[in-house]
């Protein structure tokens, strides 16, 4: 049962009962109606109110119907608000913790409101691609006032209810109840308070589509909000349609409205834009699911965290494990080292206080959470280590073999490592199954991408517990098998390789950077390995050259670093630096290089387009993955998508690259791999469609 119907008295309580949040599916839908016609039968009862179970009145639309039949199969929400609506008896409906999208909606369709304080209202819809559905648009405007509303609609974010309920003219709640827990008892006190009024003067009841709907500016400011709109989501249709649809509420009868903002939310449910929100929203919750750890697999408690290395990646780490709550004790091999990452943590904090993002007691609060230590030994207690150190496997195998001496029983050791061997690091222990990557992401304290990386002796509830934790520091958490590179930086590999060829065809850095962040890229390969430092790829293809003798590569990466040019490190790379700034200048010298390097080749540039630059470098990434998935090291094509999204920059408007690949169709994108093998200064061998992809293409369907 998903939505119970119970009588106190004379007050019929309808409870919407579809955890976690109480989403609209069909079920619930129905139960709320089947329950409106019941009270509306009853003659002993009085009034109604609409609340939800649990720690929601309603998140809105069931994810689990997303694109189903199921989420327009009568009755739908415009069929339910309307029997709210048409109600012979006056419906309260009874907010509290979360009222958002369709909940947010429904709780306007009934005559009076009631909110516990604390309440998160929102219409988070623009986060999806979409405009709200079901009438927000026409009457949120109504009781809140034009501005406001339209503020919440673009916005998607949550206000509280007693912030909302101290807005002068505000008709959004008849009243705020004292506290959450009073809620129910004030909501019945108000249902009989209605019904004895209306049952007195035979009075209408207060319908928010009947209140009037004007802004002062008329059209003037609804020009403004457009422009300003148009500034800050350039490649999202979906807040300008907001703009749209609020204008209409002040323009059109209220029913023409309602048929104005269904025809747009329809409209944009098709757009690429739409689909590609849609795929992240549902992928990244999906990425949390690993198939064979059960939800309810035991988690180890963490209390307290070590953090090895108090660099630029130790000191990121531990910020994350400060900004949570948990304690945190910071291990260097030298006090020098560890007064450095100190005063970074507190650089970074203190910039924050500045900006006033964070207020100063809980900067103080922070800090004094940590803790440093000169010795393993002072790590004995703690319930999660992370090491942080140089990235070559005979410094982790010293640092694992004196963490397994010191550490705990059940603690769990964690690597940083972005490209080692998980299973051999954790060989330098006695307790393999305890060992775990944990691969943050530079800057550690701001991307939200976390590579969990499974060895082959990990146990269960070691990733169970990884998981849990990621969430709490507000990761997204992605889960990984043991490969070179894992996800991320085994696919960017190839994505250098293609940036590397397009340079000896007749490309110049600056091109195929601008080409890659026209089509979305935060940053484009050029720029971005003059960010990380071109030593570190350079490192990387030495230990090919000689694990992989039969791999092609440009040498124009190899040639730059020779020169002594990592990047904005050292104020040359791929571009020109001015001290002090981030300004990539493009370079004559390197220019020239190249054009030496192609002469020195044989080789005769030629022009080369954006778009053949975007679809070798996004189609690489494509490839690759599909040989990931095919060898298991990720475990379904939406988790590659969530490690691009989140980690490498990818445009989030296009979904990923997995997403993107099945929105062209997975045949045209073979097809054009099948072309660039046909290059003979590419790597015709990596061309060949990846075995997972061709079966794909052969039976018509998608990675997602």
């Amino acid at each position: 049962m998903t939505a119970e119907y119970k009588v106190h008295g004379d007050i019929a309580v309808i409870t919407l009962n579809n955890p976690p949040v109480n989403g609209l599916g069909l079920a619930t839908r129905q139960g709320i109606v089947a329950g409106l016609e019941q009270a509306n039968a009853d003659a002993a009862v009085k009034a109604i109110v609409l609340t939800g179970a649990g720690k929601a009145f309603s998140g809105g639309a069931d994810i689990k119907e997303f694109g189903s039949p199921k989420a327009l199969q009568e009755p739908n929400l415009l069929s339910v608000i309307g029997a709210v609506e048409k109600s012979a008896k006056p419906v309260v409906a009874a907010v509290h913790s979360v009222a958002m999208g369709g909940g947010l909606e429904l709780a306007l369709g009934a005559h009076y409101r009631i909110a516990a304080p604390g309440t998160q209202v929102a219409l988070p819809e623009v986060k999806l691609g979409l405009i709200p559905g079901a009438g927000g648009t026409q009457r949120l405007p109504r009781v809140l006032g034009v501005e406001t509303a339209l503020n919440l609609i673009v916005s998607g974010e949550p206000v509280k209810s007693e912030l909302l309920a101290s807005l002068p003219g505000q008709k959004l709640f008849d009243k705020l109840a004292a506290s959450a827990e009073s809620l129910p008892e004030e909501a019945l006190a108000l249902a009989r308070e209605v019904a004895a009024k209306h049952a007195a003067d035979g009075s209408a009841f207060p319908l928010v589509r009947n209140l009037p709907c004007k802004h002062p500016l008329g059209d003037a400011y609804f020009q403004f909000a457009r422009n300003m709109v148009k500034g800050m989501a350039k490649n999202y249709p979906a807040p300008g349609k907001c703009v749209d649809a609020v204008q209409a509420a002040t323009q059109k009868k209220f029913d023409d409205g309602m048929v104005f903002e269904r025809d747009l939310f329809i409209n944009l449910m098709w757009t690429p834009e739409c689909r590609a929100l849609r795929h992240l929203f549902v992928a990244e919750r999906a990425a949390s699911k690993i198939p064979d750890v059960a939800d309810d697999t035991p988690k180890r408690d963490i209390r307290q965290v070590g953090v090895i290395g108090a660099g630029t990646m130790g000191g990121g780490i531990t910020m994350n494990f400060l900004n949570a709550g948990i304690p945190v004790k910071m291990l260097e091999m030298k006090q020098e080292a560890l007064d450095r990452g100190i005063a970074t943590i507190r650089k970074n904090y203190e910039a924050q206080v500045k900006k006033g993002k964070l207020k100063q007691d809980k900067y103080e609060q922070r800090m004094s959470l940590l803790s440093t230590t000169l010795s393993y030994d002072d790590l004995k207690d703690a319930d999660l280590i992370i090491e942080a150190v140089f990235e070559e496997m005979d410094v982790k195998e010293a640092v694992f073999k004196q963490l397994d001496a010191v550490a705990k029983p059940g603690a769990i050791l964690a690597s940083n490592t972005s490209t080692l061997d998980v299973d051999k690091i954790a060989s330098f222990t006695q307790r393999p199954q305890d060992v775990v990557g944990m691969h943050f992401f530079s800057p550690a304290n701001v991307m939200k991408l976390l590579e969990v990386v499974r060895g082959k002796a990990t146990a269960k509830d070691v990733l169970a517990t990884v998981m849990a934790v990621a969430k709490k520091i507000k990761k997204t958490a992605v889960v990984s098998g043991v490969c070179d590179g894992f996800i991320g930086n085994r696919m960017i590999e190839q994505y250098s390789r293609q940036a590397g060829f397009l340079l000896e065809e007749g490309a110049t850095p600056a091109q195929v950077d601008k080409a890659v962040e026209k089509f979305g890229f935060a940053m484009g390969p050029f720029r971005m390995g003059d960010l990380a430092g071109n030593d570190i790829g350079w490192a990387i293809r030495k230990r090919r050259y000689t694990e992989k003798p039969d791999l092609k590569y440009s040498k124009t990466a190899d040639l730059l670093c020779e020169l002594g040019r990592y990047g904005q490190k050292t104020g040359a790379g791929w571009y020109d630096y001015v001290p002090g700034k981030r300004d990539a200048i493009p370079s004559q010298l390197v220019v020239d290089m190249i054009e030496k390097h192609r002469k020195d080749l044989g080789i005769t540039p030629r022009k080369i387009s954006d778009e053949e630059i975007v679809q070798r470098l996004v189609f690489s990434l494509v490839n690759e993955a599909a040989h990931i998935l095919e060898e298991g090291i990720a475990s379904k094509a939406s988790d590659i998508d969530m490690v691009y999204l989140t980690g490498y920059g990818f445009p989030i408007w296009r979904g990923g690259p997995m997403h993107y690949a099945d929105q062209l169709g997975l045949f045209n994108v073979a097809e054009a791999m099948k072309r660039f093998a046909k290059n003979p200064l590419d790597d015709a061998k990596f061309w060949q469609p990846a075995p997972l992809l061709a079966r794909l293409v052969a039976e018509g369907k998608t990675f997602n």
